[in-house]
């Protein structure tokens, strides 16, 4: 009761199966949550439950970015998701996407706060948010994310909060919550450094509108990254020698611009690799700020982090909470379609650094499907930042699958990332910086700097006789021989040639 602070609110406290039959078959419903934090959990595993006693309920659901099992597992083993936005890492979600039994559209993360605020995607009906507080006038204090709570609850018909007290309440303080105008009204985002702070600590939310609060201590189950590697670690050297070079030619000042890092355990182990660099006094502007950002604060590497979520892994994140106030002035969450934003992205100058399913040898990279027909994850915000960086980076292994597949290959099976938006790619074999060179002087630094020594004979076969076949044209490709790399991995279980 001490986390709702306004009185006229204490009486709409009621069980998750209460507020769970506020939700009706057919509604489009809207989740706090984001790459999984701070995401509902009690309210959907009650609707669950109503299904597991024999209701027939399907709903389109949109959250900020990923969530965990209690929403997006439960409710897609169950058929309940008949429509999902716009980013999932869910196994069994995504299977039930690539079976064609949930329809997924996969929107840039910038992009979909807008879709629903502009109408593009109709009426929502419900929106649930997981909070750490409720404040004296109804604002509703969000807890480990941001997302697009806020829109949802600007949006939406219906609030549920989900006061969550397993989330602490030393989270109060560190949200800046600000909502564009629609065009044609909206007005430049008057962030000029990532310190700057231009909103409320709370989402603004009518007093009618909150139809239930439920309370709950159910935890974010968040995602285990991996130890890092010895490929991780060499990419995360290759990537600090860059930067340095950048430094020395005058490129970049000596603590750098703005860092975002994409989410998962490569993109963690290369930011992490800065820990042991010489770069000092660093900003981050990111979607995520993941166990690497929380190491860079601890050795007094980072000023201000800047995302939408905070994504800590479990082997760390009873440690983080225990000690948060070591981290509360270092941080801000703001909603993604702030940190995601690409006037601010542009404005700050912001070095994206995010990974890679596959790049070809022109630079094309794609980030959401595996042999081109099955999705992984989504886009999410990697466009957001590629496309507006004052650097964009791309990051992979040089290989995968124990060898098998080679991450550089004659063509992608399916682009997300043109060549027009990647400027470097980094593998443990290299750097290939593609400023300001032409689709074959591309394919050469790729090639030469990034490839496994397994596969660049192969490539530099296919890059000779392409351009041969063409007559050296401009981007030279034997379309029928650029995809067979992924025909023999599907025949054979490699793309080594027989």
């Amino acid at each position: 009761m001490d986390r709702i602070r306004c009185e006229k609110l204490k009486d709409k406290i009621v069980s998750a199966e209460e507020a769970a039959k506020l939700i009706k078959d057919g509604d489009f419903v809207g989740a706090s949550g984001f790459t999984p934090a701070g995401y509902p959990k009690a309210v959907p595993l009650a609707l669950a439950k109503r299904v597991d006693e024999g209701e027939k309920i399907q709903i389109d659901l949109m959250t900020g970015a990923s969530v965990g099992p209690e929403l997006d597992g439960v409710l897609s083993e169950r058929g309940i998701i008949r429509r999902r936005y716009p980013y999932q890492t869910n196994a069994p979600l995504r299977n039930s996407i690539n079976s064609g039994n949930i329809k997924y559209n996969d929107i840039h993360l910038s992009h979909s706060p807008q879709y629903l605020r502009y109408g593009f995607l109709g009426k929502m009906d419900v929106a649930i948010i997981e909070a750490v507080t409720i404040t004296e006038n109804g604002g509703i204090v969000p807890s480990t994310s941001v997302g697009n709570s806020n829109v949802f609850v600007e949006c939406a018909e219906k609030v549920i909060v989900e006061i969550n007290t397993s989330q602490p309440l030393s989270l109060e303080g560190i949200h800046d919550i600000y909502s564009p105008l629609n065009p044609p009204r909206r007005e430049s985002i008057p962030i000029n450094k990532v310190s700057d702070r231009i909103g409320t600590t709370y989402i603004p939310c009518p007093l009618e509108k909150i139809a239930a609060i439920v309370i709950t201590d159910i935890p974010d189950k968040t995602n285990k990254v991996a130890p890092i590697d010895e490929v991780s670690r060499q990419m995360a050297d290759n990537l600090i020698k860059f930067l340095k070079s950048e430094v020395d030619k005058g490129r970049l000042p000596k603590n750098l611009l703005p860092l975002q890092s994409g989410v998962g355990s490569v993109a963690n182990a290369v930011l992490g690799g800065l820990c042991n660099s010489d770069f000092t006094d660093l900003n981050i502007y990111s979607e995520v700020l993941q166990d690497s950002v929380i190491d860079l604060i601890d050795c007094g590497k980072v000023k201000t982090a800047s995302a939408t979520s905070l994504t800590i892994s479990p082997d760390r994140i009873k440690d983080f909470t225990a000690n948060f106030s070591r981290y509360k002035d270092h941080i801000i969450l703001r909603p993604e379609e702030i940190s995601n934003n690409p006037e601010v992205i542009r404005k700050l100058g912001v070095i994206s650094m995010n990974t890679a399913i596959e790049v070809d040898i022109y630079g094309n990279v794609n980030s959401t499907h595996i042999m081109g027909s099955k999705m992984m994850n989504g886009i999410g915000g990697s466009g957001d930042f590629t496309r507006n960086a004052y650097i964009s980076i791309f990051t992979t292994a040089s290989t995968a699958k124990d060898g098998k597949i080679s991450s550089i290959v004659p063509m992608v099976s399916h682009v997300d990332h043109t060549e027009h938006d990647v400027m470097v790619i980094v593998t443990e074999k290299g750097v290939a910086d593609l400023r300001g060179l032409s689709p074959k002087e591309r394919a050469e630094a790729i090639i030469e700097n990034c490839a496994h020594e397994d596969y660049k004979e192969m490539l530099w076969d296919y890059f000779n006789r392409a351009k041969e076949a063409t007559k050296n044209s401009h981007t030279p490709h034997i379309l029928i021989e650029g995809f067979s790399w992924h025909e023999r991995f599907m025949k054979t279980g490699t793309m080594k040639k027989p």
